[in-house]
């Protein structure tokens, strides 16, 4: 009877941490799901607002990032937007921060304006949420207007 006994329960045991096991991984698998679509709703709203830019051209040789840092709980990023015009222009930029892997974390705008004549000026890009690991930024796109 000991014997019975000791395999139902040993055999409870498993079957429980299969299922433990398997709905720890329909979780992970669910997580990652809810993940996907929001960093893809942030992708999507940085696109709305670039298309909000009117006469617009594009300027992505004149914007550059540079490397990324933390402010707080945040990813930080300085970029240049150098104006070769002769008048004073407006900058709409979109910034990627992508993983070590080179993997689409998120994605923000980022508005310099009144960069003048033949010069420089720096904005911060700042991520939407908290980003671990090590990431870099990247100019999707750049509006000079």
């Amino acid at each position: 009877m000991r014997r019975t006994t000791a395999a139902a329960l040993a055999l409870a045991a498993t079957t429980a941490l299969g299922l433990t096991l398997t709905g720890c991984d329909a979780a992970q698998e669910k997580a990652g799901d809810v993940f996907s679509s929001a960093t893809a709703a942030v992708a999507s709203a940085a696109e709305e607002k670039m298309n909000e830019v009117r006469d617009g051209v594009n300027a992505g040789g004149d914007v550059e990032a540079g490397p990324t840092s933390t402010d707080g709980d945040r990813t930080v990023a300085e970029i240049t937007a150098t104006n070769p015009k002769d008048t004073a222009a407006d900058y709409t930029i979109m910034v990627n921060f992508r993983d070590a892997e080179g993997k689409f974390l998120d994605s923000v705008v980022l508005n310099i304006g009144g960069v003048e004549p033949g010069a420089s000026k720096s904005g911060t890009a700042r991520s939407n949420r908290t980003l671990t690991g090590a990431t870099t930024a990247e100019i999707s796109q750049a509006l000079r207007h």
